[in-house]
């Protein structure tokens, strides 16, 4: 059976399994049941399943279940808060260790995950293949009701461990704990579905390790051969949602769109810095159509410009009811199969004060790398790819009486690009 990530389940007491849906939700006890074994409950923060032998004679522990409850931070019970931004694949968690006097490792719950510790961040295959997969939920309040709603928030890996002092505010005392970190996989490759059956499958006696895997996130399965290097490239990030492939940046080959591109980037060879106009007449155009109305300012001289190509600025509403931002571009004509490099992307934001808005133009495409750090990073910046650009520039020929091709279109903006060349400070575009 498949779950998804922030899926609530219905974790009903006296506890039965009968019903897949309780209340309107699915039920987790029937998700999780199977008569050969022992329940898999949500009782504690750290919940881990007993070990158990597999077909391949290795003793291992099937499972992890870590829950917090956000509605008693900086109780008696917990007296501490978790953080989980699974968005961009990251929990940390708190270990189980109140008791004053006693060794954080002690605690039942912090001795499991060290264990799982030691062997996720083995380098031999084998130990790491021993590795429980470690799941995560977080108690949602429905209907005003803080008890029995579980939200699943994914499958994760320990990524370190830290030893922090905690302040017990009921007690008014200090205790020593461990705080955890952990990279939650990605399942892209599952179309963000979770297949529990997995887990049930790895709590049956004599389980194969082999077999069962099958069914194991892809995330999980490249973990396991490549270890945890990988991480980084497995972790679960939001913005890969969003994220455009860099063919689909590119005009198809032997169209017009293409055509114009590689046009645009031969006419510009040995003249780049004139290719700052073509951009701020692109950025016009999409600035206009997606946020407001654009005014041109000019473009910088070629050497000392700071990080920014061509200055304009946006305005939003009209008369009294209006506001300026101020616009910093940046223009590239570059290599039409090399992606823009992140520091041109930098230096522009580098530039940015609260208020302005960055547009980037490129005749190239733009690398995920780069992608996800401005979604992740929420910089104010407009990315124009080659295809954009190329489409722009299209649209322009056709609906102009005045050019007739592409050549008398960018003939144009050459002859009066002289003109449009200014020494001033970017605020001067609000006078």
């Amino acid at each position: 059976m498949e779950i998804s990530i922030g899926q609530i389940l219905r974790y009903k007491k006296p506890i039965s399994h009968e019903n897949l849906i309780e209340d309107g939700y699915t039920n987790f006890h029937y998700l999780v049941h199977q008569a050969s074994v022992k329940k898999l409950l949500l009782e504690k923060g750290i919940n881990q399943s007993a070990y158990i032998k597999t077909s391949e004679k290795l003793l291992i522990r099937p499972a992890i279940l870590i829950s917090s409850s956000p509605n008693k931070k900086g109780s008696a019970e917990t007296p501490w808060e978790d953080y989980y931004d699974v968005d961009n694949g990251h929990v940390r968690y708190f270990g189980d260790n109140k008791l004053t006097g006693k060794p954080p490792e002690s605690a039942p719950g912090n001795k499991a995950l060290l264990e799982a510790f030691q062997l996720a961040h083995s380098h031999d295959p084998l130990e790491r293949l021993k590795t429980p997969p470690i799941l995560f939920f977080k108690r949602e309040t429905v209907n005003g009701i803080a008890k029995g709603y579980p939200k699943f928030m994914g499958v994760g890996i320990i990524d370190s461990i830290e030893l922090v002092t905690q302040w017990d505010n009921s007690k008014k005392t200090t205790f020593t704990n461990y705080a955890f970190d952990f990279t939650i996989l990605n399942l892209q490759q599952e179309n963000e579905l979770f297949e529990w059956e997995w887990i049930n499958q790895r709590r049956e006696p004599n389980f194969s390790l082999k077999d069962t895997n099958l069914l194991a996130p892809v995330s999980w399965q490249i973990w396991l051969k490549k270890g945890n290097d990988a991480l980084a490239s497995l972790r679960r990030r939001v913005s890969n949602l969003k994220l455009v492939k860099a063919i689909d940046q590119k005009p198809i080959p032997n169209t017009e769109q293409e055509l114009t591109l590689r046009y645009i980037y031969k006419y510009f060879d040995g003249k780049k810095h004139k290719f700052e106009a073509l951009a701020e007449d692109i950025a016009a155009r999409v600035l206009g159509e997606e946020f407001g109305i654009y005014t041109k300012g000019w473009v910088t001289r070629g050497v000392g410009d700071g990080g920014a190509d061509f200055v304009g600025k946006v305005t939003l509403g009209s008369g009294f009811a209006s506001c300026d931002l101020i616009v910093i571009g940046q223009a590239k004509c570059e290599s039409l199969n090399t992606p823009t490099g992140g520091n041109h992307i930098a230096r522009t934001v580098a530039r940015l004060k609260r208020g302005w808005l960055g547009v980037y133009v490129t005749t190239s495409y733009f690398s995920e790398s780069v992608q996800r750090e401005v979604i992740e990073d929420k910089y104010p910046i407009v990315l124009i790819h080659g295809k954009r650009l190329a489409e722009e520039v299209n649209e322009i020929i056709y609906e102009s009486n005045q050019f007739s091709s592409v050549s008398e279109y960018l003939t144009s903006l050459e002859i009066d690009y002289p003109n449009r060349i200014k020494q001033r400070n970017p605020e001067e575009i609000l006078y």
